[in-house]
């Protein structure tokens, strides 16, 4: 008896666990994700990096909102014409494959169908039924299933490079924003250690954040999230302070 059989005799659910990311969409919430936390991460780092460098070398309150408000804005714009960019050239590359493959299966469709069974082959199934799981998925979606398994591209969840733009502009916008009015309404005197708890509780709760929306080791994303941002601090204030004494 089937394992899958064994499973329906026994009562047992038969389908994806309810904790593990099988539903359609997961691509492009990867990608917000990426660009999201990315676009956070490097609002509050960079931002609190140029905020602390200025208050290292000076305590004009309006040098630092000015040297800010300058990064937030140029850093938003950076992420978002990156990120379109890059995820523009992704989605290109991707349109390309499955225009590859489509003219493949309308030219020869049944080596396309041979080959389908043969990568089935290679992932484990006999031949005879690697045959018959390539003839089915064929006549529901050749396409569908040539990409998924040829290319790893789902056809119907190709990465947004609006999406990923938006998002992380977005996310820099609000990650930059908490270091600068942080270090803006604080007394001077207080003014960098305040900034800096600050920017590691919000480095934590991204990290956090990324881990579990993806799965991952929440412990590791915060240790590399706050690591990262106490080292970015540390070398841009000391810096500030170098330049400072120097002027």
């Amino acid at each position: 008896m089937s394992s899958v059989n064994a499973a329906a005799d026994s009562g047992e659910a038969i389908g994806p666990h309810e904790d593990e990311p099988h539903e359609q969409g997961f691509n492009d919430r990867l990608n917000w994700l990426r660009a999201g936390v990315l676009g956070a991460n490097d609002g509050i780092v960079s931002t609190a990096g140029i905020v602390l460098g200025v208050a290292g070398a000076t305590t004009d309150r309006t040098a630092i909102l000015i040297a800010g408000v300058a990064g937030l804005a140029a850093g938003a714009m950076s992420m978002a014409a990156g990120e379109y960019v890059s995820v523009s050239t992704q989605r290109d590359s991707e349109e390309a494959l499955l225009a590859k493959e489509k003219r493949e299966l309308r030219e020869d469709p049944e080596d396309e169908l041979a080959e389908l069974a043969g990568l089935y082959v290679d992932k484990g199934l006999e031949p005879d039924l690697a045959l018959e799981v390539a003839t089915q998925l064929t006549a529901k979606d050749a396409l569908a299933a040539h990409a998924e398994v040829e290319l790893g591209i789902d056809p119907d969840d190709l990465t947004n490079p609006w999406n990923a733009a938006l998002a992380s502009m977005v996310s820099f916008t609000l990650g930059a924003l908490l270091p600068l009015l942080t270090i803006l309404l604080v007394v001077a005197d207080a003014r960098v250690p305040v900034t800096v708890a600050a920017v590691v509780v919000a480095l934590a709760v991204t990290g956090w954040g990324s881990a579990k929306l993806g799965y991952g080791s929440w412990r590791l994303a915060v240790l590399r999230n706050v690591a990262g941002g106490l080292v970015a601090m540390a070398v841009t204030h000391g810096i500030g302070q170098l330049v400072g004494t120097q002027v």
